[in-house]
């Protein structure tokens, strides 16, 4: 089994909401990913059955509760939670891309773009209250023109 990743403090709403919007929008992406199959066009029944596919993925992730007669996604909600969340951001963003370069109609934006949204959270998380800096800013020297003023460089 994984270890579980180092966490830094977040606030409890972020972490809920996190999962709220991965639960949800996974839901919501499954729906539109089953009406965006309802088509004529080869690629959009491609990008819903894709779209199923990565809501179901976000699903398991993020409620497993919601799949819990399917027998091996205890253990895959197990190891995804000891992941870094950089990686969940990561998952999540790669996930959802595909469909809407294949059919980027309403549908596949709107439930490609939950499960986006859920990236982008996770990976606020990662970067954590303030996000990673190298250092403090400096501001540059003042200089001198050529009539002797002294100016900023700001």
């Amino acid at each position: 089994m994984a270890t579980q990743a180092p966490q830094v403090d977040l606030p409890w709403w972020q972490k809920y909401l996190a999962r709220g919007v991965g639960c949800g929008g996974g839901i919501i992406a499954m729906g539109l990913g089953v009406f965006n199959c309802v088509t004529i066009t080869p690629w959009c029944i491609v990008a819903g059955i894709w779209q199923m596919l990565a809501a179901f993925i976000v699903i398991s992730a993020e409620a497993p509760c919601c799949c819990m007669f399917i027998e091996f996604v205890q253990k895959y909600s197990i190891w995804v939670e000891g992941r870094p969340q950089w990686q969940k951001a990561v998952l999540y963003i790669v996930l959802s891309l595909p469909a809407i370069i294949m059919c980027p109609g309403l549908s596949t934006v709107f439930g490609s773009g939950l499960l986006f949204l859920c990236g982008v959270l996770y990976g606020m998380m990662a970067l954590g209250k303030n996000g990673k800096s190298l250092g403090p800013i400096k501001t540059p020297p003042a200089s001198t023109d050529l009539q002797g003023v002294t100016t900023s460089a700001i």
